[in-house]
């Protein structure tokens, strides 16, 4: 399968596909005349790429999960339960911090609504 239809069936561009490829994520054969050449494991191993992606993985940390990318690790494999509970963790960190950041916007909205309310009254 060309990119484009490879493209197409994953509903990303072939602009993402060479970049997996740049990345290291992914070897992709080439037909004689050199277009790069998707085959169903290819196209399994971009769609698991892809996922990642969407899930906040960078390409350097799904580089270290290389393994759990093939057909071969497309189940357990090794690291990739630690690697997703660190990614967990970050996550809620992150959560944690922009609830926090949140409740001082609410605040200081809050503040802001009083004083105008106390202008407009006067």
């Amino acid at each position: 399968m060309q990119a484009k239809e490879a493209a197409e069936k994953l509903e990303i561009t072939q602009r993402m596909l060479r970049h997996y490829e740049k990345e290291g994520l992914m070897e992709v054969g080439r037909t004689l005349n050199g277009y790069r050449s998707y085959s169903a494991a290819d196209l399994r191993r971009a769609g698991r790429i892809r996922d990642f992606i969407a899930t906040g993985f960078s390409t350097r940390e799904i580089r270290a999960m290389s393994a759990c990318l093939s057909d071969e690790g497309s189940g357990p494999c090794e690291g990739g339960v630690e690697k997703l509970r660190e990614k967990l963790e970050h996550i809620d960190r992150l959560r944690a911090e922009l609830d926090d950041k949140r409740n001082v916007v609410i605040d200081r909205l809050a503040a802001l609504q009083n004083r105008l309310a106390s202008v407009s009254s006067r």
